[in-house]
């Protein structure tokens, strides 16, 4: 029996058919011999960063990367067991998926609230990696009050223009867009007044300006908004009404932060306590202290699998919500608050086990992050992530009033006009 092409795939046989088709055609030979033969280690010792995303675009225009988004936005319209089996099969080969704010964050909000011509304008390219995107939600004076926010966006012709600051802005530096908030009526309550835009991040107007880690890498920046012009068609959602659309694009923000977390263990796919058990092994055979062959150190790694295992499942029922093509909700914040926690536990675990050696290492002064232990730099970026994508104090306000039905805390300026709100 011919194999089937991916688009004309039917049933699971026939999808796993082309599948492992597609990927012995088209994902190079070396690359998957080390997957077959070591994971994701081997790979990353044949695979440079560099030639998997110029060899992306195959995965791309295959529609695995999305393979239950229609087709027309880049997928393969794939029904719920198809697309796991694509998961499970393509896990073997470990192909992160590249663009991962655009994925989680602009998809989420395209898919809930865009027009059928801004999905078709956006997705594909999100997709395919060939527009890098970014979110510009967090201001110095709007962090875990966002919806305080005071960039201001104003009519001009057929379209807006954007003044104000962002902060804390995640690869602003490498983005073609940013999903942004600004506040387009400062005269009524704060979550009234504020409108959802898609912004060009290469204009005149915008200025990027990294901020580094202690660690020495730079992930966040601030951006400065100084009359920025955004077409009115890229807007999404009606004026004065992007708050309904941005809680789409935090839970799909809070959902993807609640993965494998950030730090130099296994920060692109893969499991954390996997990655530990590995250096565990590796210093019982080299004779040193923090080894597999330490009860504690075992009873301690197998507590951290078992959450992770927890943290997996409850993770997958919010996927298949978002892939059935539902908005993300409020339960996505579960993962956030346990899922960036677990990661904190996971790196300050692999920076115990270096002993002494976490605590010095050769190098020039000037190059300290060049020479830093990985581990060292997994648990020092670790700190950021109960903070990043909601801090956990605000998602555990999310789960208590929204999934728990609590009472919300009281708040003096209820329904005031953001504009007679005090504000610093």
């Amino acid at each position: 029996m011919n194999t089937p092409s991916l688009r004309d795939c039917d049933t699971l046989d026939q999808a796993t058919a082309a599948i492992r088709a597609w990927a012995t055609a088209q994902i190079p030979a070396t690359w998957r011999e080390a997957a077959e033969q070591g994971g994701p280690s081997l790979v990353r010792t044949v695979r440079t960063p560099t030639e998997y995303q110029e060899w992306y675009l195959v995965f791309a225009r295959s529609g695995l990367v999305v393979p239950q988004w229609p087709i027309e936005y880049g997928g393969l319209g794939w029904s719920r067991p198809l697309a796991q089996a694509a998961e499970r099969i393509l896990a073997l080969y470990h192909l992160p998926k590249l663009n991962p704010l655009g994925l989680n964050l602009t998809a989420a909000a395209l898919f809930a609230h865009g027009s059928h011509e801004q999905r078709l304008r956006f997705l594909p390219k999100i997709v395919s990696n060939e527009e890098i995107w970014c979110q510009l939600f967090s201001e110095p004076g709007a962090g875990s009050d966002l919806a305080s926010l005071a960039t201001r966006a104003v009519r001009d012709g057929d379209g807006w223009k954007i003044t104000g600051q962002k902060v804390w802005t995640t690869w602003a530096h490498l983005a073609d867009f940013g999903v942004l908030l600004a506040r387009t009526n400062a005269d009524v309550p704060k979550r009234r007044g504020i409108t959802y835009f898609l912004i060009d991040m290469r204009q005149l107007g915008v200025e990027v300006r990294p901020l580094r880690h202690i660690g020495g890498e730079v992930d966040f920046n601030e951006v400065f908004l100084n009359e920025a012009f955004v077409p009115d068609d890229h807007r999404i959602g009606e004026v004065n009404e992007g708050w309904s659309v941005a809680r789409a694009t935090l839970s799909g923000e809070r959902q993807m932060v609640s993965g494998s977390g950030s730090g130099g263990v296994d920060r692109i796919g893969g499991s954390g306590t996997r990655r530990l058990v590995r250096l565990a092994q590796t210093r019982s055979q080299q004779g040193l202290p923090y080894g597999w062959d330490d009860a504690h150190t075992r009873h301690r790694l197998t507590g951290l699998w078992a959450e992770e295992q927890i943290r997996a499942w409850t993770n997958a029922r919010v996927r298949a919500q978002l892939k059935a093509g539902l908005p993300p909700g409020p339960e996505s914040s579960i993962g956030k608050v346990h899922g960036s926690q677990l990661n904190q536990r996971i790196q300050e675990t692999a920076a115990q086990m270096l002993g002494l050696a976490g605590t010095a290492w050769e190098g020039e002064p000037d190059d300290y992050a060049g020479a830093m232990p990985s581990e060292i730099r997994g648990m020092l970026r670790s700190r950021a992530n109960t903070i990043e994508g909601g801090t956990s104090e605000v998602n555990k306000n999310i789960l208590a009033e929204r999934v728990l039905g609590l009472p919300k805390e009281p708040d003096a300026w209820e329904g005031r006009p953001w504009r007679e709100v005090p504000r610093g």
